[in-house]
């Protein structure tokens, strides 16, 4: 069972799943407001790999909370820990007693990835550049655990000649804010190059050819 449909089960209906954490957004009529909800959720809040992350800003309050298969960048397997719906839970019941508004649909997460025949050759590289520490290269990917930076996975390719495209941006989007977002990069001429695999995502390409995945947690 992906994590998605576990969020659905659990009818955790402020959360969304990204790429490696569940994510909220509640609305705020302060940035008082916004405090006042952070300092509630961190006095409820337990220690541990579920410990959220929260970022102010003017008029809302964005909640990251991590699952278990947050460890890797780029990977969405399926699970997430009873903890971890418990601390959704108490956050979302937080912000109703609050006053706040949910809005899911707000919530993005943005990665790069660089398609390479030999992501060891290069992550060690990228590792410190992004985050200043080459040991941030792991499992194929880059991460920096201070958030400060979007995550850089490698995608496998052949061996080719260059130039190349060989960036592209992967976005992770609530699953319901897909279909608007795939229409307004077609009227603004974009194209569909790969959708096989929807829902899990959709490729599309501007009109010189540069390519975004639009990804989703579903049917992983």
């Amino acid at each position: 069972m992906s994590t998605a449909q576990v969020i659905r089960d659990a009818e955790l209906d402020d959360w969304r799943k990204l790429a490696q954490a569940m994510h909220g957004r509640f609305l705020t009529g302060s940035f008082a407001d916004g405090i006042r909800f952070a300092e509630l959720v961190g006095e409820e809040s337990g220690g541990g790999a579920e410990q959220p992350e929260l970022r102010l800003g003017a008029g809302f309050v964005d909640v990251r909370l991590n699952t278990e298969d947050g460890v890797r960048p780029g990977s969405v397997p399926p699970g997430m820990t009873q903890r971890a719906i418990e601390t959704a839970r108490r956050i979302s019941a937080i912000a109703r007693s609050s006053g706040l508004t949910p809005d899911p649909s707000a919530v993005a997460q943005l990665e790069f990835a660089l398609d390479t025949s030999d992501p060891d050759a290069v992550g060690p590289f990228w590792a410190a550049v992004l985050t200043g520490d080459a040991g941030a290269y792991q499992g194929g990917d880059v991460c920096d655990p201070t958030g400060r930076v979007a995550n850089l996975w490698f995608q496998g390719t052949d061996p080719h000649e260059e130039p190349r495209q060989r960036f592209h941006l992967d976005l992770w989007l609530p699953p319901e804010v897909i279909p608007a977002r795939i229409k307004a990069a077609l009227v603004a001429g974009g194209t569909i190059t790969y959708d096989e695999e929807v829902p899990a995502f959709t490729v599309l390409a501007d009109p010189q050819g540069n390519k975004v995945c639009l990804c989703t947690s579903e049917g992983r």
